[in-house]
């Protein structure tokens, strides 16, 4: 994640809270590190004003913790915090399934498809960042397939919160190949719009994720 380009001034808030989530995600900024926040200021050519209420958008998230007097700090992923989330993401995207068989469009669903097939080639050639970036887009479609902002607000603030522990529930060779073989199984059900099958597959598809992730902390 670039943390060193300035930002544009018209989406200033927007673009710091997302720029500064995305490095958290992606582990650019590391759990349990101290938020550098004079580095960042000089890097991202913003004053500390701005930065901390980006800090603050980001603690409400979970993704940072305010030290009274001493700043923030990255937050850890705790497995309790795992298991407690996990539940009620997999609820959020089995529901985003089905409406998103019942309102997305052909040419969404055809999208959805195609970046499943571009998914697969990733796989196949054993590149990890692409392949997790066409999964995260997959997931991402579908959400917005479902046309419901409301569940889409409230899942963008838990998947922040456990996307680290998401990516490393698939480093393994055979939960890679797990995995591979449930999108196969979603695929199928987006191109049939058959929404409860969906769901019921999307629910599974993150349990298996933290029965996989339990797995690699433990």
């Amino acid at each position: 994640m670039n943390l060193s380009t300035p930002l544009a001034r018209p989406s200033l808030h927007e673009e710091l809270v997302t720029r500064l989530r995305q490095a958290i995600v992606e582990g650019s900024l590391e759990p349990g590190a101290k938020v550098p926040e004079r580095e960042l200021c000089e890097n991202l050519g913003v004053s500390r004003t701005p930065l901390r209420e980006a800090l603050k958008v980001l603690a409400n998230e979970g993704l940072v913790i305010l030290e009274s007097n001493r700043g923030a700090r990255i937050s850890n992923v705790t497995m309790e915090e795992l298991e407690a989330a996990f539940p009620v993401i997999a609820v959020l995207e089995g529901l985003a399934g089905e409406l998103a068989c019942e309102r997305a469009s052909d040419d969404e669903i055809a999208q959805i498809v195609a970046r499943h097939r571009d998914m697969f080639r990733h796989y196949d050639a054993g590149d990890r960042p692409a392949y997790f970036q066409a999964n995260h887009d997959i997931h991402a479609a579908l959400m917005a397939a479902a046309r419901n902002p409301v569940l889409a607000q409230h899942y963008a603030m838990l998947s922040s919160r456990v996307e680290r522990a998401r990516l490393l529930a698939n480093v393994s060779d055979s939960r890679w190949a797990q995995a591979v073989e449930e999108h196969r199984g979603i695929m199928e059900a987006v191109e049939n719009r058959d929404g409860p099958r969906l769901s019921t597959l999307l629910k599974a598809h993150l349990n298996n994720k933290l029965v996989a992730l339990k797995a690699a902390v433990t």
